[in-house]
């Protein structure tokens, strides 16, 4: 069977997920029974048959399993949001129909992906400036005490979503580019070596506790700063080529200090270290990375006041004065997902609204408790379900950056998967209170435009470097010439 073979069959879990998920709902609104969701469900899969016939046509060679699973977080998506609200469900189609015709233009017009590495400090111009324009007045909204979105009067979108693709090139083509003069060219370190940075470290930590009297926190980071510190010089780095790429850990201080975006900061600084590991093999890169993270988000976090409110409500959304108010949303979503147990309460049985009227009990039950909700109804194996789609998404892309071959394709594809991995990170670690919540969407799943569209043209990305690299390989094979 071919690959694209694979993929048509791959697209039928996707039909009857429609189809059951539909039907589901009509079996809830038994008395608001409508043609349109039919063809709703109809439209969908013929869609998403187009985009098939579509790969099949342009791209070949590239991965079987990337677009049915995609489609398959897209039609989950689709049929909750539906579930909550038809009228929301018709408005995500614009979106979903825009991502599609985005993904079938970046497949035609971008016949190498390589060619993105020639511009790549006009793309991350770009990027910085897509960042930057919720805090411009006039276009700049914020939501939740963060600037996250802006509006021009036909539309609302969150930037970052396309910023994050526009940083991911930058990154791969600069450390591709530098990857050798960054390492210094020397031997990862032995295992006495790492044995004493590890002592060392255990002997600062207990000379800044034990004889100074610091606070536990801090003896921690500051003992990992100077000894995270002391094996990135012990690579003998190139100090002058380090500098774009702490302008990344800055402009994540600014996402988290001016943006007001935790989220945002953790998946570029985290999709940042994913590259800068690949590109150099070298781990003391990515906990001195770490560290320097973590220590500015505290002292933030310390000096800053929404940023430390933040922080409170995640460490005891439950305290008096919090749980009614700030902490209402963490607080239901927790109860939500600990009230669908293992097999959930059932499709349609969540209660959004009370039957009063009123406030709703899981406040943005579309965007960011969507995970919530899927736990309440159909319990932690839904929840986990889309976790593992998700993390299968993950491995086809890593799997995809391990097949290419020249440095820059190889990166791109890490580094794209990496930020996808980390965006599903962020908001179910938001929703479970692994980490403060924040406002970034369930790729592919949450209602929102931006998130659809942008990460439709991520997954086209990915596409064409497995098209790419697959096809070297069988022409490898074969004894060609690559």
């Amino acid at each position: 069977m071919t690959a694209r073979s694979r993929e048509l069959f791959g697209l039928i879990p996707v039909s009857l997920l429609v189809t059951a998920g539909f039907t589901a709902v009509l079996v809830t609104r038994a008395d608001e029974v409508q043609t349109v969701t039919v063809t709703y469900g109809a439209v969908f899969l013929g869609a998403c048959v187009f985009a098939h016939l579509f790969i099949r046509a342009r791209l070949r060679d590239a991965d079987p399993y990337l677009f049915p699973l995609a489609a398959l977080l897209t039609a989950f998506g689709l049929v909750m949001i539906y579930r909550i609200d038809e009228e929301l469900a018709r408005e995500q189609a614009v979106p979903f129909a825009i991502g599609l015709i985005l993904f079938c233009l970046t497949i035609v017009f971008l016949r190498d992906h390589r060619a993105l590495e020639r511009y790549r400090y006009v793309i991350a111009a770009a990027g910085i400036v897509l960042l930057l324009l919720p805090r411009v007045p006039g276009i700049g909204e914020q939501a939740n005490g963060a600037f996250l979105a802006i509006n021009l009067g036909v539309t609302t979108f969150q930037p970052a979503e396309f910023s994050k693709l526009a940083i991911v090139i930058f990154l791969a083509s600069y450390l591709n580019d530098n990857r050798e003069v960054l390492t210094g060219r020397t031997a990862p370190p032995s295992a006495i070596q790492t044995a004493r940075l590890i002592g060392a470290g255990a002997a600062l930590f207990a000379l800044e506790y034990l004889v100074l009297g610091l606070d536990l926190f801090v003896s921690v980071m500051g003992a990992l700063f100077l000894v995270t510190l002391a094996a990135v010089l012990r690579e003998r780095p190139s100090l002058k080529h380090f500098g774009p790429l702490l302008l990344v850990w800055g402009l994540a201080m600014v996402l988290i200090v001016f943006i007001r975006d935790l989220g945002a900061g953790l998946m570029f600084f985290g999709g940042f270290l994913a590259l800068l590991y690949v590109a150099t093999q070298r781990l003391s890169f990515v906990a001195f990375g770490l560290t320097l993270f973590a220590g500015g988000a505290t002292l933030f976090a310390k000096s800053v006041d929404h940023v430390g409110q933040r922080v409170d409500i995640w460490l005891d959304p439950f305290a008096r004065g919090v749980v009614d108010d700030e902490g209402y949303q963490i607080a239901q979503s927790l109860f939500a997902q600990a009230d669908g147990g293992l097999f959930g309460q059932g499709f349609g049985e969540a209660l959004l609204i009370p039957p009063g009227g009123g406030p709703p009990i899981l406040p943005a039950a579309e965007t960011d408790l969507i995970y919530a909700l899927i736990v309440n109804e159909l319990g932690l194996f839904g929840g986990a379900a889309v976790v593992l789609v998700a993390l299968l998404f993950a491995a086809r892309g890593f799997k995809i950056a391990m097949l290419a071959e020249d440095g820059f394709s190889k990166l791109l594809a890490a580094g794209l998967t990496a930020v996808f991995a980390l965006q599903v990170f962020v908001i179910i670690g938001g929703v479970t209170r692994v980490i403060p919540l924040t406002g970034v969407t369930l790729p592919f799943v949450s209602y929102g435009g931006a998130s659809l569209v942008a990460n439709f043209v991520l997954l086209a990305l990915l596409l064409i470097i497995s098209d790419h690299a697959r096809r070297d390989a069988e022409r490898r094979q074969r004894g060609g010439v690559v």
